[in-house]
């Protein structure tokens, strides 16, 4: 499955795997939220609830589409965040590996706190 995230300064889109918490999300689209910054980490609200996975992760590469459980939210990563160690995009907890960008995720820098954000299928 393939969903379109976009702001007012880009877009992106991902693919996402057959998971729960992907299905979950696909069944809640479109999505309106106000995105959050975690330095190289775009978050938002998704108002889905899921069950943290048996492969959960809280190390993940860059351009990774991830659901925080903790807090209803996709977590994309796309570079290093303020707990991170050297270069890894490590993420607040473990979370549910959904997916990954298609294009560059470092397009993602343009998100500003506060930017409005979507999400819909693509």
């Amino acid at each position: 499955m393939r969903i379109r995230i976009s702001w007012p300064a880009g877009q992106l889109t991902a693919t996402l795997d057959e998971t729960p918490t992907g299905k979950a999300l696909a069944e809640a689209l479109p999505i309106s939220a106000s995105a959050h910054t975690w330095g190289e980490e775009v978050y938002f609200d998704t108002g889905v609830c899921a069950a943290l996975e048996h492969d959960a992760r809280q190390v993940v590469d860059p351009g990774t589409v991830a659901f925080w459980t903790e807090g209803d939210a996709l977590a994309l990563p796309y570079g290093p965040t303020p707990i991170s160690r050297g270069g890894e995009s490590r993420l607040a907890s473990p979370c549910n590996v959904l997916g990954s960008f298609d294009g560059d995720p470092r397009l993602l820098s343009t998100v500003r706190d506060g930017d409005p954000i979507r999400v819909e299928l693509a």
